[in-house]
Parts: C-alpha cells; sequence; structure tokens
C-alpha cells in the first residue's frame, strides 16, 4: 500500500512524541558500538528522532527516507547547520542500495509495505559487511481500535483500504527466520508490549488519526473522513467506555548483523 501523501500531518503524529519514541530508543540500545557510522532511517517522518540519532551515534552522514512529502518537508525545516542529516522522499519497499551503510533503521515503518520478505532482504543487501539491521513494527491489529476502524471503513467504502498491520505484519518466528535465511548474525527477535495510559478513549481516537486512520483520509474526503472520525469516536466509546485508557501496544523488534562474508 501506498499512503497518499497528503494524509499524514506531522502535528498529528506528534502528539504523543513520548510514547512513540519509546521503541525507537530500544532499536537503538540494539546496536553494537560503531565508529563515525553511515545511517539510513527508513521510514524518518518528521526527522526528530533521525538527528538526534545523529548525535547520539557520532554518525558521519545520516539519510532519513519518507514516503510522506508533508513528514518530509518538517524534517527539512527542523534542519540545523552542522547536522550532517538530509531527508530525502523515497519509496521503502524499493529501497535498495547495496553495501551503503553501516547501520540501518526503521521505526514503524515496515507495516506499511508488503512482501516483507523481499523489502527485508534488500534492506539488509544494503548493509556494508558488518552493518546492523533494527527494525520494530506495531502488532496490534487485534487490539479493539483497528478492528472498530476496519468494520466501520467496511461499512462506508466499496473498496475500504487494507488494514495494513494485520495484512502485512508477521509473527516473531517468521521474521527470526526471514533472518536466518538471509545469513544474519546474531539475529534478534522480540515481542514487547509497551503500556501507555491515556487520558480517556478519545485520546485512542487521536492516537490512531496520525498513523492507523490515514488509509482512510483518501477516500473518504474531507467530509467523509470528519463523519467517520466523528462515528468511530462514538463507537470506541461504546466498546470501552470513555474515562482513562491503558492502551497495551505489542510490537516487535528485530535486530541483525551483516557478516563480513555474506552475499
Amino acid at each position: 500500500m501506498v499512503v497518499t501523501v497528503d494524509a499524514w500531518q506531522p502535528d498529528q503524529y506528534r502528539l504523543f512524541a513520548s510514547e512513540r519514541e519509546q521503541p525507537f530508543w530500544d532499536l537503538r540500545a540494539l546496536l553494537a558500538p560503531v565508529a563515525n557510522p553511515t545511517v539510513v532511517d527508513l521510514g524518518c517522518g518528521d526527522g526528530r528522532l533521525t538527528r538526534r540519532l545523529a548525535t547520539a551515534l557520532g554518525a558521519r552522514r545520516v539519510r532519513g527516507i519518507d514516503s510522506s512529502s508533508a513528514m518530509i518537508e518538517a524534517a527539512r525545516a527542523g534542519a540545523r547547520p552542522g547536522d550532517r542529516v538530509d531527508f530525502t522522499l523515497g519509496d521503502l519497499a524499493t529501497f535498495d542500495e547495496p553495501g551503503a551503510y553501516d547501520v540501518l533503521i526503521a521505526n514503524a515503518s515496515l507495516q506499511w509495505v508488503g512482501d516483507h520478505r523481499g523489502v527485508l532482504a534488500r534492506w539488509f543487501r544494503s548493509l556494508a559487511p558488518g552493518g546492523q539491521l533494527v527494525v520494530q513494527v506495531p502488532a496490534n491489529a487485534h487490539h479493539v481500535a483497528h478492528r472498530l476502524a476496519a468494520r466501520l471503513a467496511a461499512d462506508v467504502l466499496d473498496d475500504p483500504p487494507v488494514d495494513v498491520v494485520a495484512a502485512h505484519v508477521l509473527g516473531p518466528e517468521e521474521y527470526a527466520r526471514i533472518l536466518v535465511d538471509l545469513g544474519a548474525g546474531a539475529p534478534y527477535v522480540a515481542q514487547r508490549v509497551y503500556v501507555h495510559h491515556l487520558a480517556s478513549s478519545d485520546a485512542v481516537v487521536e492516537w490512531m488519526k496520525g498513523t492507523t486512520l490515514t488509509r482512510l483520509r483518501g477516500p473518504l474526503g474531507e467530509v467523509g473522513w470528519e463523519r467517520f472520525v466523528a462515528r468511530y469516536r462514538e463507537a470506541l466509546r461504546e466498546e470501552v467506555g470513555s474515562g482513562p485508557y491503558t492502551l497495551y501496544f505489542s510490537r516487535i523488534l528485530m535486530a541483525a548483523r551483516r557478516d563480513a562474508e555474506w552475499r
């Protein structure tokens, strides 16, 4: 699935910035030290974390790539002299730059594209010998917020866009198998539940508007989108109540190293 560029709104996405960045830094913790690495961040969003990662890793050069022009514009607007970071509009599904990077990070972006075996093979090939891959994908298609969105979308659209988490995301064991089949050194795959205490179920709606529901904005049009969000908000209140809500967010984290002998 290709997300329409106008669907993404950086300000909406940043409403839960602290919660969204937790798995990013957990990916950072999986990286072994590298001196002055070249880094690519696939699905860099507004670039805020990309710039911080460049500093944390002492990177020689960092590229941030995203499929959303709105996100890339926000990332470029936040650039500062001496960042050593550049931001580019690009397609994560076809990204393939053999041997170019010491570190490839993809935080909550792989789910937007299909054929994860093929995509991970191309990403892995983009590592230099000894390079490291760290990837995180949501694994929460079972959550009531996703199930309601899918059901309501089917009610109002003849051909609703696919729920990318349900359609594309594999299980931890399958990701481990893919990494082993690629010949990865030190493959690591784990599923982790992040616990987010939100003010209300309405906050869940705002969370979903920043990511999952973006797939519906284009097909519905602005008027249809506003009506859908209102209906979705009411349906979620009926399902889980309107008071404080604890969001149990399951994510899969993986890491691997390209050994020098890998081809």
